[in-house]
């Protein structure tokens, strides 16, 4: 896959690059990433990328035309690639959408800056914007970070296991099982013995009651994005039948009450 950023620090997207399983994506020639910098498309001598609101208000905005301008550059390298914008008022990240983002050749991610970017700009060269959550960031350099290394690890040849892209959270709709490693006994905290017997379908279905019983306590709004059948209710039901009596009644509430 290639993809191009478009940013005003791009020194910033670079060192990512260099480390962990992006830093092998790219060494495997799995991933290739390059950037564009608007400012290199303003012949002023401070380089002014942006400019005041109209309207009033804090901050400065990114003028429309060194963004074009830079995605031209961008587009002259990845020509079928998907335009994105990292911007706070875009549809959610989800692994969903990360899926169908690395079955695509090409991407251009945009990094905004500031209060944000002239709006006509983002009608006329933007094919869909996307946010990483409900925060308030300096940049969206973090964010497309964030996008490169979700879609990075479903490309082929990126893990060294691919079965680890297969089981993580979000995957399948659920949060993620607990995982323990040496030494059993840490702090006086034991490994739960079902991890230790060697029954591999004792485990699995241990791992599955720990994960929609992490997503029924930490994330319940995921179950209603997802119908669970008769096993999964099943496993969940004794994981609920585990907790303290309170924490089950209101979390059973909670649950009835998402599924219906």
């Amino acid at each position: 896959m290639r993809i191009v950023v478009i940013t005003l620090f791009p020194e910033l997207v670079g060192q990512a690059l260099q480390y962990g399983v992006l830093g092998r994506a790219v060494e495997r020639g799995v991933l290739a990433v390059e950037t564009v910098n608007p400012r290199d498309f303003v012949s002023d001598v401070h380089k002014t990328v942006d400019d005041r609101p109209y309207g009033g208000g804090p901050g400065m905005v990114l003028k429309a035309e060194p963004l074009r301008l830079a995605m031209q550059e961008a587009t002259r390298r990845v020509p079928a690639a998907q335009r994105i914008l990292l911007a706070a008022d875009g549809r959610p990240l989800t692994q969903a959408c990360v899926a169908d983002l690395a079955q695509r050749p090409e991407l251009v991610l945009v990094a905004g800056r500031y209060e944000g970017v002239d709006e006509r700009f983002v009608a006329a060269c933007i094919d869909e914007s996307l946010s990483v959550g409900d925060v308030v960031l300096s940049g969206g350099e973090l964010p497309a970070l964030m996008v490169i290394d979700a879609v990075a690890r479903l490309l082929p040849g990126t893990l060294g296991d691919a079965e680890s892209a297969v089981q993580e959270s979000f995957t399948d709709g659920l949060l993620d099982w607990p995982h323990y490693t040496r030494p059993e006994s840490w702090d006086g905290r034991l490994v739960p013995p079902v991890l230790l017997g060697g029954n591999h379908a004792a485990i699995d279905r241990w791992r599955r009651k720990q994960a929609l019983g992490r997503t029924w306590q930490r994330r319940p709004d995921l179950f209603g994005r997802r119908e669970l059948g008769n096993e999964e209710r099943r496993l969940l039901d004794e994981y609920v039948a585990e907790q303290d009596a309170p924490q089950t009644g209101a979390g059973t509430q909670s649950l009835r009450e998402g599924e219906t």
